[in-house]
Formats: C-alpha cells, sequence, structure tokens
C-alpha cells in the first residue's frame, strides 16, 4: 500500500510548526538586542579590516553552508529521494539558526530540518536517516579534529593536562552519541529503561529514530564521504579564522587557528549555551595567545570570526524563519 504523507501525529506536527518559527524569531531577537554591542564591535572591526580578506572571509563561510548542504544532498540522494542544492542552501542555513538561537547541541536545528524535508514531500524515514547520518559525521569529524589538535599543541610543547581532558571527553561524546543513536535505532524502546519507556516525548524520540533504514544509517562508504564533508566544514572555518587574524594584520598561522577553532568548538560542543556566547570567544582567545599571538590581534580576530561565523546565519536564518512563517500562516 502506498505511504501516505498524512501521518499518524502529522496533526501534532502541524500544531508545533505554528509556534516554533515565532519562538526561533523572538529568540533571536532577543539574542540581537542583549548583545548588540557585539554587532557594534564587529561593525567597528570591519572598518579597520583590509576589506579584500573580509570578502574572502565570506566566501569560506558560504562554502561551509555549501558543504553542510551536501551531506544532506549525499544521505537524500542514497535513499532514493534526492533534493537540489538550492533547495538544500537555505534548509541548511535555517537549521544553524535555530541550532544557534536554541541551544540544545543540535537537537532544535535536526527537528526544524527533518519537518522541512518532510515538507518537500521527502519520506519522512529518509528525512531521519540523514539527520542520524549527519549527526555521526559530526562528531566523527570532531574526534579527527581532536586527535589532530592533540598531536599539534604536543609537537608545540603546548599540551597541558586540562586540554587531555577536554579532547578525551569530546572523544567520549563523539564515541556515545552515534553509538546510542545506531543502538537506538536498531533496538527500539526494548533498549530504554521500564521509567523511561513511559514518557511520551522520549517514546515518540525513539520512534522516529527507528524510522530510519538500518541498510542507510550503517552505510561505511556513505558515512566516510559524509565524515569528509564535514571536515571540509571544519577546515573552511579554520580558514576564516586564519584569514581573520590576516586582515587584522597578523601573518599566516595555520597551526594557531586549527587549535583555537577546534579547542573553542570542543568547549562549546561540551557546554552549549545560545550562540556559544562567551565560552567560544574566551577559549579561541587563550588558544591563540598560547600559540604565541599577541591579546590585541587575538581579540581582534576573533570577532571579527564570529561575526562571520554566528551572526551571518543568524541574520539570513531571520528573514528565511520569517517567510517560513507567512507561508505557514497562509497553509
Amino acid at each position: 500500500m502506498a505511504r501516505s504523507n498524512e501521518q499518524p501525529g502529522r496533526g501534532k506536527a502541524r500544531g508545533w510548526q505554528r509556534w516554533i518559527f515565532p519562538v526561533l524569531l523572538v529568540g533571536a531577537l532577543l539574542v540581537a538586542v542583549l548583545h548588540f554591542g557585539d554587532l557594534k564591535k564587529f561593525a567597528e572591526l570591519l572598518s579597520k579590516a583590509h576589506p579584500a580578506w573580509l570578502a574572502v572571509a565570506l566566501v569560506l563561510q558560504f562554502a561551509t553552508y555549501f558543504f553542510l548542504s551536501a551531506q544532506w544532498w549525499l544521505a537524500l540522494k542514497h535513499g532514493g529521494s534526492p533534493l537540489p542544492m538550492n533547495e538544500l542552501l537555505p534548509l541548511t542555513i535555517t537549521k544553524l539558526f535555530a541550532d544557534q538561537v536554541v541551544p540544545t547541541a543540535g537537537v532544535s536545528g535536526n527537528v526544524v530540518l527533518v519537518d522541512r524535508l518532510c515538507a518537500k514531500k521527502i519520506p519522512r524515514e529518509n528525512a531521519v536517516a540523514a539527520t542520524i547520518l549527519a549527526i555521526i559525521a559530526y562528531y566523527i569529524s570532531y574526534a579527527v579534529s581532536a586527535v589532530a589538535t592533540i598531536t599539534i599543541l604536543w609537537w608545540r610543547d603546548k599540551l597541558s593536562l586540562l586540554l587531555v581532558g577536554l579532547a578525551a571527553l569530546l572523544l567520549a561524546v563523539a564515541a556515545a552519541i552515534p553509538a546510542g543513536a545506531l543502538w537506538l535505532s536498531d533496538r527500539g524502546t526494548k533498549a530504554l529503561p521500564l521509567w523511561l519507556r513511559e514518557r511520551e516525548s522520549v517514546r515518540q524520540v525513539v520512534k522516529l529514530v527507528g524510522e530510519a533504514p538500518n541498510d542507510l544509517v550503517r552505510d561505511p562508504r556513505l558515512i566516510a564521504r559524509l565524515v569528509l564533508l564535514n571536515l571540509g566544514v571544519f577546515i573552511a572555518d579554520v580558514a576564516t579564522l586564519v584569514v581573520c587574524l590576516l586582515a587584522v594584520g597578523e601573518g599566516v598561522h595555520l597551526g594557531s587557528a586549527f587549535v583555537a577553532f577546534a579547542m573553542a568548538s570542543i568547549v562549546v560542543t561540551l557546554g552549549p549555551v545560545p550562540l556559544g556566547l562567551g565560552s567560544f570567544e574566551a577559549t579561541a582567545i587563550g588558544m591563540l595567545r598560547l600559540m604565541g599571538i599577541g591579546f590585541e590581534a587575538a581579540l581582534a580576530a576573533t570577532l571579527l570570526y564570529r561575526g562571520f561565523a554566528l551572526w551571518l546565519p543568524l541574520v539570513l536564518g531571520m528573514f528565511l524563519t520569517r517567510g517560513q512563517l507567512k507561508r505557514t500562516s497562509r497553509g
């Protein structure tokens, strides 16, 4: 029998669709108001930085959106329900927007993305599989980056017990989350203790994960290709930080930028806060200082990078979410 798009629970989905986009918009506006000083500082830095390097940084950030969209394109293509890149790019930006506004370690963005993919007639099981695969690729790529970071720090004689501990914790999380997702997709609610099985929200999440086709989420060649794309995102972000250092008059510091970005991302991943505000900047500046870069240059380059990596998708996401809210209201 043909599978209907009007699946059980779809009516409930339409209900939460009506409030999730307004909540995201309100959250974004609140963040913008509370951190208006950061925006003013970013604008001031832009006026003083070298414009050619700023243009390169902008291109590199759009490259991260392309790599992320390519992950979804590849996963959906393997599931037999491809979407063109021009449709996936806005969805990717909306996901980044949701992840930044609602600090749930990526859960909020994935919920929005699955909903938008289903709205585009992608089978729900394929949308869920693409999400699981993206999560697996994300944590594997960050595990690789953590190992590379520790290696660079050891080579430069900058390694400390605290940094090793943070990297080890990230490696543990990077192993546990993908393994947990695959375990739940295979065993379902039977894998959970009784007190968790009795919670409706938990049962719904496990049911959602269980919809993903096993052969798709366990395809090693597909996962390897997705990891490479995620590493492309990581490298483009590191390159953006390098370019921001160049824009404020520093030289090329590839190793320093890699270490600073990786450790700052690890801290934000392990302790999600709205937009990573404060924790990312403090860690990145501290690591750049550790690697021998002056405080003023480290501060200016980090704030420039955050302006591109954080405020750009926030502004773009607000416009896209506002448009989606209008379409939902008309529907």
